[in-house]
């Protein structure tokens, strides 16, 4: 049996972050070419339209490779922990195994919804069914949202409204990932910070298994981001994560944050406050998606169906090419992370969460107003 003191430990499951990070990252980077070959030549393609930015055809399954390659990576290095017969194995997986199965079982029910979206296409009533049965399954591992730690003013909530409370929250993050993934990088780059953040506060905390989680999922969206972003189109090179990679990166990031606020990290409820780090990665995505909600109903459009209205779009209608607006908005995410985690010790969760509005909607603000002043400058109509 391997005996190994506390630093030894500590590093131990630092390497089993590093190995899982790896390993999904070489599944991922091998699979996804042979997605793409296989998409060319079964004609599987995104289809272009007015609303969409890129140009040619590009498949849109790169979203496939994700859940299995994270999914072999965590699996293959917790078998490989337990047959070395670890002494320490035991007590960081207790109580963290269960939450994870069923977390794997959210995740396969949309990884299928979504390949069949990506294929035929799914319409939105069904995608929402299927994210509250997953939701309900995240719940009944007794994952759930039961104490804001004083934002909204509030602490513990009952547990039948905290359930509730969870459902809605796993709906909203998930809808905000597969909607902000507008232009080349974006859904990708974003989750991949906030996976590698929620790794060190979950691997910092104590909570190693779900900081394994992260280590992987983020590992997947490497290689996938080089094929989006750098990836010729022409020379069929090019891949979209589609609807598959986007709800199951959306149900792991929502997972991380429940895991956050539930589970309490050791270190987070002395000096920072857990629903302040928990939210601040998807500040973005979800504040994006209730600007454009709200923006839908009121021009009386379906808030439901797609349009050109998010925070890509309007940086693009700034003039931006989309290097320079995947840029400005990942630097934007990094600073709100930065900033509200550093200040969270400090400051009131809700002072912390109003400047953040305010920041949003000043920042929108000024975008729109520089959009029109272009717009009357050209002569035309850039964003609507």
């Amino acid at each position: 049996m391997l005996t190994l003191d506390h630093t030894e430990f500590i590093y131990y499951w630092l390497f089993n972050d590093i190995s899982v990070f790896i390993i999904s990252f070489i599944i991922s980077g091998i699979v996804i070419p042979k997605i793409i070959l296989i998409a060319f030549r079964k004609n599987l393609f995104d289809d272009v339209n007015e609303r969409k930015i890129h140009r040619g055809v590009v498949p849109r399954l790169g979203g496939i490779a994700f859940f299995p390659a994270f999914l072999f990576s965590m699996a293959l290095v917790i078998a490989g922990n337990i047959r070395l017969d670890y002494p320490w194995m035991q007590t960081a997986v207790d109580g963290r195994l269960m939450p994870l199965f069923f977390e794997i079982c959210a995740i396969i029910l949309l990884y299928l919804v979504g390949i069949a979206d990506d294929l035929i296409g799914v319409k939105y009533r069904a995608k929402f069914i299927v994210q509250i049965v997953s939701g309900l399954l995240v719940v009944s591992a007794g994952m759930y949202i039961s104490d804001f730690y004083g934002m909204f003013w509030l602490h513990t909530l009952p547990t039948w409204l905290a359930v509730i409370f969870t459902l809605l929250v796993v709906v909203f993050v998930v809808n905000a990932i597969n909607l902000i993934d507008g232009i080349d990088g974006l859904a990708s780059g974003l989750s991949t910070i906030a996976l590698g953040f929620y790794a060190v506060v979950f691997y910092m905390g104590g909570e190693y298994v779900y900081s394994m989680l992260a280590a992987a999922t983020a590992g997947t969206l490497f290689p996938f981001f080089y094929y989006n972003v750098f990836g010729d189109a022409k020379r069929q090179k090019k891949i979209f994560m589609g609807d598959t990679g986007a709800l199951t990166t959306g149900m792991v990031l929502v997972f991380c944050v429940i895991g956050v606020m539930c589970c309490k990290p050791d270190f987070l409820t002395d000096n920072y406050n857990p629903a302040i780090v928990a939210l601040s990665p998807l500040i973005i995505p979800c504040f994006d998606v209730l600007r454009v909600y709200f923006h839908r109903v009121k021009r009386r459009r379906n808030p439901f169906l797609p349009d050109k209205c998010h925070i890509h779009h309007k940086l693009l209608a700034l003039g931006m090419n989309q290097a320079s607006a995947l840029l400005t908005i990942l630097g934007g995410a990094l600073v709100f992370i930065g900033t509200n985690v550093l200040v969270s010790p400090y400051i009131n969760p809700n002072l912390i969460f109003l400047i953040d509005i305010v920041l949003w909607c000043a920042g929108n603000m000024a975008l729109t107003q520089a959009i029109r002043r272009r717009e009357h400058r050209l002569g035309t109509t850039l964003y609507d």
